[in-house]
């Protein structure tokens, strides 16, 4: 193997890079990049990038002299816009084609839009660093503010906004906040989070239509009837994968890319990973993971069984994932799915401190904590070696 592309240039593609490179890869590395921006880091940009806290220079992801390091051809700006694998062959948005012999598919996805809102003014998705810098000027002192999701992006672009000092209302469809992670009793205390900093939280309805003064929102319709006035409007019902690239390629798709167990496509000289990759695990089930954690961690087995020409390694995930609202630390870990129990280990919800353990048939799957950092390590730990990690 002597050239090997990375057509994606956030988290997990730099990972990617940087693991060829110490996995002892020394050909050729290609990066493409649809954004113009070196690879930066994401969850600041719901927190304190969005609050004016921290200038975009420190969202990069790695010391220049790291990358230089790493001898890669950084083509950003520049969209993969089909790939023939068997060929080896890679066609931009430049109309260049760059050959390979072998492909990291790390593209990640694209934030859901609210149907209706194309042509409105103060409409809002926020997944990129140009995202972040549209809704932040907007943003703007006295500014109405509905969020229509209550999960993590959602909950997180509340708490800011309630920073700034802005009218927020949240509208969530389902009964309680994140009910598909946390369960319904944890989603409630979550939903009390909002309460306790001045939300106006609606849940259980869905957003039905928009009002606007000329091309700019001023107001969302509710399904029950309510109009909520808005200046701004953020949407965070959650991200598409992006492989429409990969249409046409003979690789598998089906909400992400299809791989097995070390994430390798039927096709062994690609592999995928980060938020596209939709991968087995060893019970057989194909799931896709949308945080950070997994686009960092992935990279290591993939790029491995990259090199190797099959698959050597079992990505395990940690299940990791993190939450800053409303000066509150949210930590969560393990597999929620499917527990039959949730039990208060310590602290207590009304303290805004606590930790809560997730059990399957009486064993431990996961943790969830808040504002308990050193016990929550501690579970973390257990839970990685039961699952051997």
């Amino acid at each position: 193997m002597r050239t090997v592309v990375v057509a994606g240039a956030s988290l997990a593609g730099l990972r990617s890079v940087e693991e060829l490179r110490k996995q002892g890869f020394d050909g050729r590395v290609v990066v493409i990049g649809e954004e113009v921006h070196a690879p930066y880091d994401r969850p600041p940009l719901s927190k304190a990038f969005l609050a004016g806290t921290l200038p975009a220079e420190e969202l990069a992801l790695a010391e220049q002299s790291d990358v230089d390091e790493w001898a890669a051809e950084w083509r950003l700006g520049v969209r993969a816009e089909r790939v023939d694998p068997h060929a080896g062959e890679i066609h931009l948005s430049t109309g260049e084609i760059v050959r390979t012999d072998g492909l990291v598919i790390a593209t990640g996805g694209r934030a859901r839009t609210l149907p209706g809102t194309s042509a409105l003014g103060g409409v809002h998705t926020l997944r990129t660093l140009d995202d972040a810098v549209a809704l932040r000027a907007d943003l703007r002192p006295g500014a109405r503010v509905v969020v229509v999701g209550a999960g993590w992006i959602g909950a997180e672009v509340a708490s800011t906004c309630r920073e700034l000092g802005l009218d927020v209302t949240v509208a969530e469809a389902a009964p309680v906040p994140m009910e598909r992670a946390l369960g319904a009793s944890l989603g409630r205390i979550c939903a009390d989070l909002h309460a306790d900093h001045g939300v106006d939280l609606r849940l259980g309805v869905g957003v039905a239509g928009f009002t606007a003064d000329g091309t700019r929102v001023n107001g969302v319709t509710l399904q029950d009837g309510s109009h909520l006035p808005a200046d701004v409007v953020v949407a965070g019902v959650g991200m598409e994968p992006a492989t429409g690239w990969l249409h046409g390629s003979g690789l598998p798709l089906d909400n992400g890319v299809l791989c097995d167990t070390g994430c390798v496509t039927p096709i062994p000289s690609v592999v995928a990973v980060g938020d596209v990759a939709r991968y087995r695990t060893p019970e057989g089930r194909q799931v896709r993971h949308e945080h950070w954690t997994n686009a960092s961690e992935q990279p290591v087995v993939a790029v491995r069984n990259l090199l190797a020409g099959t698959t050597l390694d079992t990505f395990r995930p940690s299940g990791y994932v993190w939450s800053d609202q409303y000066g509150v630390r949210l930590q969560l870990a393990g597999e929620t799915s499917g527990a039959d129990e949730i039990a208060m280990i310590d602290g207590s919800p009304d303290d805004r401190k606590f930790v809560a353990e997730f059990r399957r048939d009486g064993h431990a799957v996961g943790v969830l904590a808040m504002n308990n950092a050193k016990l929550f390590g501690r579970m973390r730990r257990r839970l990685s070696a039961a699952a051997g990690h």
